[in-house]
Formats: structure tokens, sequence, C-alpha cells
């Protein structure tokens, strides 16, 4: 096995590329490794920092005729872009994904998407197979049950992915905060979608009198 150790294996938002997959109505209707809602809003706040970073995004759904739109949640965080819909299960599969992705020129590949033990894991083990760096957002994605989601983390672990929490993600692609171009951004996400931890942060520049940092 080839650890995935030291500071360059950390990620970098100018080498990363963000593939969202299939958060979609009837996905998410038999979600149940996660609370749905919590789900949503981990997907949103992905999205959000993302953008706050510049990392190119993208948005893709399986025959959504059938399964449903993108979540408006998400779609709207990228007004006006081209959702690609596919029929493959298997993202990895079709060149239009994958065309866009390589297109960006970046190796740091992050997955998310409904549901883990399909729409994440085949991605990801063909493109780990292919000799691309890849991350999956553990709770921006969910599976039919627990044991679903746990076994396809299980699964792309031994294939070599690296797993993550959207949270986790925002703070590595942060890694300073002194990066005043963005560390505003990524406090306005986290006030938003970070529960507790964005509450704590209100309550701290309450406790201190300071205002809250503004996104420029």
């Amino acid at each position: 096995m080839t650890f995935r150790n030291g500071l360059s294996s950390l990620l970098r938002p100018e080498d990363s590329v963000l593939v969202l997959i299939d958060h979609q109505p009837y996905q998410l209707a038999n979600l149940n490794s996660h609370e749905p809602q919590m789900v949503v809003n981990n997907t949103v706040g992905l999205a959000k920092v993302a953008k706050a970073f510049g990392v190119p995004t993208i948005l893709t759904t399986v025959v959504a005729g059938r399964g449903g739109n993108l979540f408006p949640q998400v779609s709207d965080v990228f007004p006006g872009q081209e959702i690609i819909d596919r029929t493959f299960i298997n993202t990895w599969q079709d060149p239009k994904v994958v065309d866009v992705v390589k297109a960006t020129g970046r190796k740091q590949l992050i997955l998310a998407g409904l549901w883990t033990e399909v729409c994440v894991a085949m991605p990801a083990i063909q493109a780990l197979g292919e000799g691309w760096d890849v991350t999956v957002i553990t709770d921006a994605s969910g599976g039919v049950s627990v044991e679903a989601h746990q076994v396809a983390i299980q699964r792309m672990i031994a294939a070599g992915a690296n797993m993550m929490t959207w949270l986790a993600l925002a703070a590595e692609w942060q890694r300073d905060w002194a990066r005043a171009e963005t560390a505003g951004k990524v406090t306005d996400v986290i006030i938003q979608h970070a529960g507790g931890s964005g509450i704590a942060y209100l309550w701290e520049q309450q406790l201190l009198n300071t205002p809250v940092p503004k996104t420029a």
C-alpha cells in the first residue's frame, strides 16, 4: 500500500476539481445512511466552498427526466452552468464528464454524490486506476443504508481513495487564515452551513464585540 502522507498530499484549491454526482430526488428518497436534509446542507456547503476558492465544479445527473433535476439549492450556487445529464451509471464512463474534468488540467479529483455505493464508488475506483488523486467527501454523499455507505467507503479506501468531510476540505483548502482573499468567504459558508460551528463563531464575535467579516 502507498501511504498518503506529507505536505504535498494535502489538497490545494489550485489543483482541485470537484464533481457533484446525482444529487437528485430519486436518490434522496431512499437515502438511509444520513438524515437527508443534512446531506443537502453539506452538499450546498461543499459547493459554496468550491466556488469561494474558484475550484472548477462539474454538475451531473443521471436520467434527470425520471430521477429528477439536480437539487436547486446546489444548482443555484452556479447559476446558468450546464448540468451534464448521463445515461451511464458510472460517471467516469461518460466522455462528456471526463473531457470537462480533463480540460481543467487538474489532478486532485474530488467526488461527492448519491449513492455512495453506486454512483460514487464506480467513478472513484475507475479514476484511481487511471492515475487520478481521488478524494471522496463522505458527508455530502450517502447510501441506501448505513452498511451500504460504510462498505463503499471501505471499498474505495482499499482502492486508494482519500476520505474527507466537507468542512475538513474547506479548512485544508484555506490552510492559513492569513489568506484574506478567501477567509471571509469561507467564514460566510461556515456560518450558513456548519451548524454549531457557525453559531459558535457568531457567539465569539458577540462576546468580543467585533464585527463579523464580510465577503469582499
